[in-house]
């Protein structure tokens, strides 16, 4: 039997909005939720916002505060159904941590679900695992995504498989939609959708 148990990947300035989003809609669904962070301590989150001034950018405000449950150092993939990644800027240190990888590497490895948003992309794309999939995040990631061997979409949701992705917080109800879903039935698709 699939677990009922997902795993959030957080640090600190992960964008609170899809943080919460996330824990709160998966908790909503039934799912065992736990956030694990590099310690476990709690984590100081960001609220981004797109202000319009110039195309592409936005403004960072602080957010709210949660404690992560676990440390990555301490958490066992294998007893999680699916893999939830928000964004901010937390993906650009949390790419550097062992710990991270080999998390993030198992969800791929096992063909697992997983969902990511927005710059989260900037954390996966160095573990080789976008290589040969297609994929959205904030359009300005779009260069790392194609660096890390996958093919960016503008577009959203986008799903390959087992993974599914959008491009902001405002698309947050369908990156759910569609985690949920692959969830539920258990395995994956073949082709991308987006």
């Amino acid at each position: 039997m699939t677990p009922r148990k997902i795993l959030i990947l957080a640090g600190h300035a992960t964008e609170d909005l899809e943080l919460f989003y996330g824990l709160q809609r998966l908790t909503e669904e039934g799912y065992d939720v736990t956030i694990a962070a590099p310690r476990k301590e709690r984590l100081k989150c960001v609220s981004h916002d797109f202000d319009g001034t110039y195309p592409g950018t936005y403004t960072e405000f602080p957010g709210k505060s949660w404690p992560a449950d676990a440390a990555f150092a301490d958490v066992d993939p294998a007893a999680y159904a699916g893999l939830f990644l928000p964004g901010g800027r937390a993906p650009e240190h949390l790419r550097h941590d062992p710990d991270f990888a080999r998390l993030v590497r198992h969800f791929f490895a096992t063909d697992k679900p997983v969902a990511h948003t927005c710059h989260a992309a900037i954390a996966l794309a160095p573990l080789g695992v976008l290589k040969d999939r297609t994929t959205t995040a904030f359009p300005g990631v779009a260069p790392e995504v194609t660096l890390g061997g996958g093919t960016f979409l503008d577009d959203a949701p986008v799903v390959d498989g087992n993974l599914v992705s959008v491009r902001d917080w405002s698309e947050n109800a369908l990156l759910l939609r569609e985690f949920i879903r692959l969830l539920r039935r258990g395995s994956t698709d073949t082709g991308v959708t987006g």
